[in-house]
């Protein structure tokens, strides 16, 4: 099941409620998938950018086109290689650990010539993909069991654990792919915020229960709290000065990205700093 199969479900159970999500498992992997329904559809460019944390297990002595357990065999180590100890594994993703430019794999969704990269993959068709900065954060082994490596990876959005495991395997001389992944948190959102799938069909009353709202959303934004005029701006998308800011957000010095919070305590828009000083309303909610 692809992520795109899990919002057709879900906006079923809501009879036909706008819905989106955060960023895409491939079809193989579990675990948290973060949903954006009716207006908060709206933040997704904000929410996208989340930290993740994964557990993965790679096997060594294979590589696969699609660096997983569904490609074809590209490499198998040989009968009499020798294999890397535990001491070797560790040197090597601490040496992976940090920022980084990541070539995404050939089967992935990544555009190339205006289609995906891996409708061209599937027809044998390589393509140019350009590296992303990327940051591989934190990697911790949980075991090393035969040629199957456990670990915990928390990293920045638009990582592929995918090429680490085809990328190590190559550092290692043995080949490697991904032969399991969960996502264990995306976001401030973990698998105990989170409902099972099988849960959703003829839940929608019960699902809209279970929603994060918006006021929840983006809390490391600084918030500007607006008065009844700031309202009104906001509603027809003009720039919010700081006469239309409560009294205790007047002096505030205005930077960045920040929420933009109505009289009732709803959020209403995410907004950008300009000069002058002026916030312009980028994504209204209202």
């Amino acid at each position: 099941m692809s992520s795109h199969d899990v919002v057709a479900v879900v906006r079923r159970a809501l009879r036909d409620m706008k819905v989106g999500h955060t960023g895409t498992l491939d079809p193989f992997a579990t675990g948290v998938l973060v949903l954006l329904v009716g207006r908060a559809t709206r933040l997704a460019q904000f929410l996208a950018d989340a930290e993740k944390e994964y557990l993965a297990g790679v096997r060594l002595g294979r590589a696969t086109d699609s660096y997983d357990l569904t490609g074809a065999t590209t490499f198998e180590v040989p009968a009499d290689q020798e294999w890397p100890t535990i001491e070797h594994v560790t040197r090597l993703l601490a040496d992976m650990t940090g920022p980084r430019m990541q070539v995404p794999p050939q089967f992935s969704a990544k555009m190339a010539d205006g289609t995906r990269a891996y409708e061209q993959a599937r027809k044998g068709i390589a393509v140019d993909l350009a590296p992303a900065a990327v940051e591989l954060r934190q990697v911790e082994i949980l075991g090393l069991a035969g040629t199957r490596l456990d670990i915990r990876i928390r990293c920045s959005s638009g990582f592929y654990v995918r090429s680490l495991a085809h990328d190590l395997g190559a550092r290692l001389g043995v080949g490697a792919h991904l032969e399991e992944l969960r996502r264990t948190k995306n976001g401030t959102f973990d698998a105990a915020s989170a409902i099972t799938l099988d849960l959703v069909p003829g839940q929608g009353p019960s699902l809209l229960a279970r929603i994060t709202p918006l006021e929840a959303l983006l809390t490391d934004l600084p918030a500007v709290h607006l008065n009844a005029d700031g309202f009104s701006y906001v509603v027809h998308g003009r720039d919010i000065t700081p006469l239309q800011a409560a009294e205790q957000d007047l002096a505030s010095g205005w930077s960045g990205r920040v929420r933009l919070i109505g009289p009732d305590g709803a959020l209403l828009a995410v907004a950008d700093a300009a000069p002058g000083p002026v916030l312009h309303p980028a994504v209204v909610l209202v």
